[in-house]
């Protein structure tokens, strides 16, 4: 019987900086303004943290606004671009941790990214195609082909659904065509990827309804933290969401340095090589 093993990434601040941030400075929109002066106000107006954040991003598009006609295509570009500044050694973990599995029959390795992050940005980078899924926040555009709606918000309670979609094995597709599919009860048999099979990484700021989740249920998480100290302020974005109450609570902190050399790298690969190892001694034991 073939072991689903799954690693779910948040991607802002966990795979790159921040990609609205990003997205903010190429057109010359000041972040901390973004952050700390309009969506602050914003949320403490009673606005979901991700609706607000998209609600603004949506008053700066139009032909005199900075972000300009923006279109869905505009943000997979970017997100091309987006590819260079990704935190050292990511492309490389993929292809290290595919050869660990290999070494073992019947794992398999699963890959997705789960972030309040725009999608179509994600989906640009180069290790989207690696992943089974990329589930993020979506826009809609209008008849001109210029983002105009919100579509789809992930914030970061929404993200534990998606944690149930991969445990269940439901599809992205599947979802779109019945969003009350997570709803249906599974046997624990029947499970694509187990709960104790999922590990976790995330900044731990948003994903702290995430790595409860996962690590109550027997996984393994994953904090980033992308500085040489554990206190420091972190990113305009982080900043700005603790500043409105939300703690930065993981355990386990790492800076983002994914190449073997580097410490959150050795132990995701550790990790792989162990749960591999375990699964392949439970199902021997089990004959």
């Amino acid at each position: 019987m073939t072991t689903n093993i799954g690693l779910i990434f948040d991607f802002d601040d966990t795979l790159a900086p921040d990609s609205t941030t990003q997205l903010l400075e190429q057109h010359g929109i000041s972040p901390e303004e973004f952050w700390f002066t309009e969506f602050q106000s914003r949320v403490r107006e009673g606005y979901d943290p991700t609706v607000a954040y998209l609600s603004l991003l949506l008053e700066k598009v139009g032909e005199d606004q900075p972000l300009g006609e923006l279109t869905i295509e505009d943000l997979e570009a970017f997100g091309t671009d987006l590819t260079e500044t990704l935190y050292p050694g990511v492309p490389g973990l993929f292809d290290d941790i595919n050869a660990i599995a290999d070494e073992y029959e019947d794992i398999t390795i699963d890959y997705y990214i789960l972030s309040e992050g725009l999608e179509p940005i994600i989906q640009g980078t180069e290790i989207a195609e690696r992943c089974e899924a990329v589930y993020a926040s979506q826009l809609d555009a209008n008849a001109e082909g210029i983002i105009q709606h919100i579509q789809r918000p992930i914030s970061f309670t929404d993200k534990t659904r998606y944690l149930y979609e991969i445990n269940k094995g439901i599809t992205p597709a599947e979802a779109r065509e019945n969003p009350y599919e997570v709803n249906t009860q599974v046997a624990p048999e029947e499970r694509r990827t187990p709960f104790e099979n999922m590990i976790y990484i995330g900044d731990g700021i948003t994903d702290i309804p995430c790595f409860s989740l996962v690590k109550d249920r027997g996984g393994r998480v994953f904090g980033v933290i992308d500085s040489d100290d554990e206190g420091a302020e972190g990113s305009a974005k982080q900043r700005a969401i603790r500043d409105i109450g939300s703690p930065r609570r993981a355990g386990n902190l790492n800076k983002p340095m994914y190449g073997e050399s580097g410490r959150l790298g050795s132990l995701l690969r550790l990790t792989i090589e162990g749960v591999c190892t375990d699964r392949t001694i439970d199902e021997l034991e089990a004959l």
